[in-house]
């Protein structure tokens, strides 16, 4: 791996971290359970990101940006 990739996959996977982190903040505000939920079950957290796409869009599209990141590598 050369150096452009690997600088690319820290990146997104430093935004993915990111999105989890604003994920969990936006359901822990929902509620304590679905914040519990989201910390210890990281896909679920971007399930409600998806059921709550009004409250949790903008930490979905640091996600996709992350996996975008990712992917270019």
């Amino acid at each position: 791996m050369d150096a452009g990739a690997a600088t690319l996959v820290t990146y997104g996977a430093a935004t993915l971290l990111a999105s989890w982190v604003l994920l969990i903040i936006v359901a822990w505000k929902e509620d304590y359970a679905w914040g519990l939920c989201s910390i210890f079950l990281p896909p679920l957290a971007y399930l409600y990101g998806l059921a709550q796409l009004d409250k949790a869009g903008q930490a979905l599209l640091l996600a996709v940006v992350g996996w975008i990141l990712i992917l270019l590598a």
